[in-house]
């Protein structure tokens, strides 16, 4: 009986070292190089691809926002920003874009609910936009799957370059031109669709005077 206990003692003892000695490797060493090499070789996009203006964050690249007017009293929803690209519809939380909340609105493609909500949005769209009804894209009527997503599609970002253009008095061509210098490629040339992110180009045109 002494002897088993002490057998027992033993691989409990050395249990305990492997537990310390994983614990040291995976919850401190791994994560300590992993950031080192990620500071050091993409220090950008480690720090959350932050956006700056004139040195201070104001937003990042990863995570689309809204672009509204500020409420007026008695208003409860915020009408969008005749001067800023629109970024696609958020079902993450109450006022969308909540990154506390990221998720979509789980509703299928033969919800009432949600054909009632796409056919409300493409007739809200066109009228913000001055466009027909039928030409305006997808991803202008229907939220991305996260809720977060800051991209929208090359034909919703020029759909809306007369609109910008004159609520800011641009002249169209430079606004199309700016579009058109933050078109995204698709990635490794074959996966996915070309993309715009609004929250790019929105601090771009911010700067466009």
């Amino acid at each position: 009986m002494p002897g088993s206990a002490t057998r027992v003692i033993r691989h409990h003892l050395a249990a305990l070292r492997m537990l310390l000695v994983f614990t040291v490797i995976t919850g401190f060493v791994y994560p300590l190089v992993v950031t080192g090499i990620a500071q050091g070789v993409f220090p950008h996009q480690a720090n959350g691809s932050m956006i700056k203006d004139n040195g201070r964050p104001v937003a990042s690249a990863l995570i689309g926002q809204n672009f509204n007017l500020p409420l007026r009293k008695g208003q409860t929803t915020p009408a969008p920003d005749p001067k800023w690209f629109q970024p696609r519809p958020s079902a993450a939380g109450k006022a969308g874009y909540d990154p506390t909340s990221s998720g979509a609105s789980n509703l299928g493609p033969n919800k009432a609910t949600l054909i009632k909500a796409v056919a409300q949005r493409r007739a809200a769209v066109a009228a913000f936009d001055g466009v027909p009804p039928n030409s305006v894209p997808a991803d202008a009527v229907t939220a991305s799957g996260s809720g977060l997503d800051p991209d929208i599609s090359p034909a919703y970002a020029y759909e809306q370059v007369n609109r910008v253009a004159k609520a800011r008095g641009l002249d169209r061509a430079a606004v199309r031109n700016l579009v058109a210098g933050h078109v995204s490629g698709r990635p490794l040339g074959f996966l996915g669709q070309e993309s715009v992110n609004v929250v790019q180009l929105n601090h771009a045109l911010a700067a466009v005077k």
